[in-house]
């Protein structure tokens, strides 16, 4: 099966979004809670590393696909907020640009 530009984008969504929760929910409460800051140093740098590529995506499909205003500011949106890379593949899977 051929993969399509939207489809690897999904894919870079899913591991983005699944780095800000790591560092939100693990990495975060380790550091204040358990007083361990170096898991943050850690799964922060492979976040931001992660986040840089998850641009990069955005910017090939913008231009492999014509992606409008409307899908680039969602998909940088939901890079900030923690389960928005799941909202926005489920909007994404109901759109026609997946077909």
């Amino acid at each position: 099966m051929k993969k399509t530009p939207i489809d690897r984008f999904r894919v870079m969504g899913l591991i983005e979004g699944g780095s800000l929760l790591l560092l939100v929910f693990i990495a975060m409460p380790l550091k204040y809670g358990l007083d361990i800051p170096q898991v943050v140093s850690v799964v922060g740098a492979i976040h931001g590393f992660l986040f840089i590529t998850y641009l990069f995506v955005i910017a090939y499909v913008t231009y492999k696909v014509r992606w409008s205003f409307k899908w680039i500011a969602g998909a940088i949106i939901a890079a900030f907020i923690p389960f928005g890379n799941i909202i926005l593949d489920s909007y994404l899977k109901k759109s026609t640009l997946v077909n």
